[in-house]
């Protein structure tokens, strides 16, 4: 028999169960019992990076765009925006836009603010900014808005299957 507190923490750590499957299928099932979730939504880079106490730039925002009409991932550190114009060129677009909602959860599986960086529903090509390894660690959702995993970041490109860019915008 189960007791409460062994129920309570289970559900803490509870990851989406597409997202949970997906860390088994990668031989990563360890991560399971490092996922932390939060009482309240840590739907942005923000809201994650104080729930879990630290820099906003260990956040890997998992985003999805719109490129000449088809899906593409892009991982990006928590602290940083997306350069459209850069991803474009990158990726030998006429138009590159941010996805709608209704399609972030159609390619991926996973609502806006949950979005994991690996383990969607369809496959994407995936971008990387190299700002993501200027960390040991990096946080990336879990596939719900209230839960994160920690992950070395080239563990998290190689196993997202993405390609290092620089598609940051620069500040002036």
């Amino acid at each position: 028999m189960t007791t409460t507190a062994a129920t309570d923490a289970d559900d803490r750590r509870e990851a989406h169960p597409r997202f949970a499957a997906a860390l088994d299928e990668l031989g990563l099932g360890e991560l399971r019992s490092r996922v932390r979730r939060f009482p309240e939504a840590t739907r942005t880079a923000a809201e994650a990076a104080a729930a879990i106490g630290c820099e906003l730039s260990q956040i890997c925002k998992s985003l999805i765009f719109a490129a000449d009409g088809v899906p593409v991932l892009v991982l990006m550190d928590g602290a940083s925006r997306v350069d459209v114009e850069r991803v474009r060129a990158e990726l030998g677009a006429t138009r590159v836009t941010r996805a709608k909602a209704e399609v972030v959860r159609e390619t991926t599986g996973y609502a806006i603010g949950g979005v994991p960086p690996f383990g969607h529903r369809t496959r994407t090509r995936v971008l990387a900014d190299r700002r993501l390894l200027d960390h040991d660690v990096v946080w990336a959702a879990a596939g719900t808005p209230y839960t994160v995993f920690p992950m070395a970041p080239g563990t998290l490109v190689a196993h997202a299957g993405a390609t290092l860019v620089d598609v940051r915008e620069r500040t002036a």
